[in-house]
């Protein structure tokens, strides 16, 4: 392949010709630390790192200073990086790296060691992932060498968009207790909204559906066909479009009768590893096709419309219902709940309107936490690019 003028090809790829290259070893020292996980202090004054992206504290340090840390084994590894300048510990199955020599740029060498180290130690295995890290794995990588100023500025350039990450995450964070706090007071009647001032009732779930369990099939029959309501289509998603359905399973038309799907009705997760799992729901908002649901959530189809479609989106998740849920589930190898469980769960019920004005505000609070994670993505997705075109000169700052 023909390089470009002003550039050559290196071990790292093709760089600016004013750029060097250098193995690790020669640029920094490279240590593990002392510690364990149950080390940890809750409220300790330092940070710790561990074998993962979580950061813990402690009440000791062991370096003062700019490192970066990446996990030396364990479900981090290759995959999890910090960056710090201050005093902390770290694990004995941490890899620190620090002492950077005057070349070189320490946030420089995070952004790409964090981008390209996980690649490098594929490469040196036939496995599907890395059990372990060694020490010469991180020693003997060659990266590049911009000119300092140049390493300054590409480092200034992608902690700028690292600080915005951190902050929209923050910002994502703090809007999601929001949110949290606002569901537990108007789905409880503890604050009401403006208007409204009507009595709520406390009807049990089984006052207000029937439950049916779902379907069950050999695997050869799914992949092609009807249709199907998944585990996964209900757990972590408060509503079910249709469109968003992938799963499809073959059946006669008896079956799909007997298992049907409308709008309106609300799914929950009938078994998982823990208690806390099941009894997840989900509300049908469109009206589907000739779609069914599948032998891992139950259907609780309305008997009534009593209960806003939108509004079932939330009133199965306060604290007061969740713990009821969880308390009538069972525990053997799996947890597990069942329709006769469910209904005996009490639920607060607003007057129709009312219930309709408490979905719209917090669809509203949703909306803009989905916005938010959006501008997040595009910014993620930015910072790539950014990474992918500064970390090999492709695009030079100076």
């Amino acid at each position: 392949m023909e390089v470009r003028e002003g550039y050559k090809q290196t071990e790292v790829g093709v760089i600016p010709d004013d750029w060097e290259i250098g193995r690790i070893r020669n640029l920094a020292s490279i240590t593990t630390g002392a510690k364990n996980t149950q080390d940890k202090i809750e409220d300790g004054e330092f940070p710790f790192f561990v074998r993962s992206s979580i950061v813990e504290k402690i009440n000791t340090y062991s370096f003062d200073g700019e490192a970066v840390l990446t996990a030396g084994d364990g479900v981090g590894t290759g995959k999890t990086f910090h960056y710090i300048n201050a005093k902390f510990d770290f694990h004995q199955r941490v890899y620190k790296i620090s002492d950077f020599e005057n070349g070189l740029n320490g946030y420089f060498f995070y952004l790409y060691f964090s981008n390209n180290f996980y690649d490098r130690i594929m490469s040196m295995t036939a496995k599907s992932s890395v059990d372990s890290v060694r020490m010469e794995m991180i020693a003997d990588m060659i990266i590049p060498l911009p000119p300092l100023p140049e390493q300054h500025a590409i480092a200034a350039a992608l902690s700028d968009v690292d600080a915005l990450l951190t902050a929209l995450d923050a910002l994502i964070a703090k809007k999601r207790l929001i949110k949290q706090g606002a569901m537990q007071e108007l789905l409880t009647g503890k604050k009401r909204l403006p208007g409204f001032s009507g009595e709520w009732d406390s009807p049990k779930i089984g006052d207000l559906f029937i439950f049916k369990n779902g379907l069950n099939k050999a695997k050869e029959f799914f992949g092609y066909g009807t249709p199907i309501v998944n585990y996964m289509d209900v757990y972590g998603k408060r509503g079910i479009y249709s469109n968003d359905l992938r799963g499809r399973v073959s059946l006669s038309g008896d079956e799909v009768r007997a298992f049907e799907v409308r709008k309106g009705d609300v799914f929950f997760t009938r078994t998982s590893e823990t208690a806390a799992e099941v009894g997840i729901s989900s509300v049908m908002l469109d009206q589907p096709r000739d779609t069914v649901f599948s032998g891992f959530i139950l259907r609780a189809r309305p008997k009534d419309n009593s209960l806003d479609d939108q509004f079932k989106k939330f009133c199965f998740s306060t604290d007061g219902v969740r713990k009821q849920i969880t308390s009538q589930s069972t525990e053997t190898t799996r947890a597990l709940t069942s329709g006769r469980n469910l209904s005996i769960v009490a639920i607060a019920r607003p007057p129709l309107e009312e219930q309709k004005a408490i979905a719209e505000l917090l669809n509203d609070m949703d909306a803009e936490i989905a916005a938010l994670e959006q501008r997040r993505e595009k910014t993620r997705r930015l910072k790539q690019g950014m990474m992918q075109e500064l970390l090999t000169g492709r695009t030079r700052l100076l």
